[in-house]
């Protein structure tokens, strides 16, 4: 059986920068910890936005300049960084809430074997909630996971709301 990690847009910007939370900060050590105790493949996504960003519909609604690719925002957050680092990974640059490269990147690395699917990371309501409904989709049998001590919502209230969404869904929330 393979273990997948999908660690979810740690970046700069959505822990402490543009759109920063407490909550986002809170999570950091316990991120950590699971990238460093993880014994499997991980795979860590980024929000990938460009100079144009107030042009586009996701702009238009949500209009914070973020996660401008090679910005210092962009990046990862330092701990988590050297986390990955020390790890391995595969980074997956997204242009949107969920990644539609994610299910291809997961079902080469899985091959013929057996697999599971553990998601962290930010924000529960808008990526985490995207990611983990792209993958429930694509891999219905494949066991599926999120760590709710490891992500954090753009608010307390709407973090919970995306854990139960997940678990209607059939989505192992812990």
């Amino acid at each position: 059986m393979k273990h997948f990690l999908i660690v979810v847009d740690m970046q700069k910007d959505f822990v402490d920068g543009a759109l920063g939370t407490k909550e986002a900060v809170a999570i950091v050590p316990a991120v950590v910890k699971k990238i460093e105790g993880f014994d499997g493949e991980i795979f860590a996504t980024l929000d990938t936005h460009f100079e144009n960003y107030m042009q586009t519909a996701e702009g238009k609604n949500l209009p914070v300049p973020h996660c401008i690719k090679d910005t210092d925002g962009w990046r990862f957050n330092e701990a988590v960084a050297a986390a990955l680092e020390k790890k391995g990974y595969t980074a997956v640059e997204k242009l949107t809430f969920g990644s539609v490269d994610l299910p291809a990147l997961i079902k080469k690395a899985a091959g013929e074997d057996d697999f599971d699917i553990e998601l962290i990371g930010l924000c529960t309501d808008i990526c985490v909630v995207s990611n983990a409904l792209i993958l429930k989709a694509s891999f219905p049998e494949a066991p599926l996971t999120v760590d709710a001590a490891c992500c954090a919502g753009v608010t307390p209230d709407k973090h919970e709301a995306a854990l139960e969404t997940m678990r209607s869904c059939q989505i192992n929330v812990k």
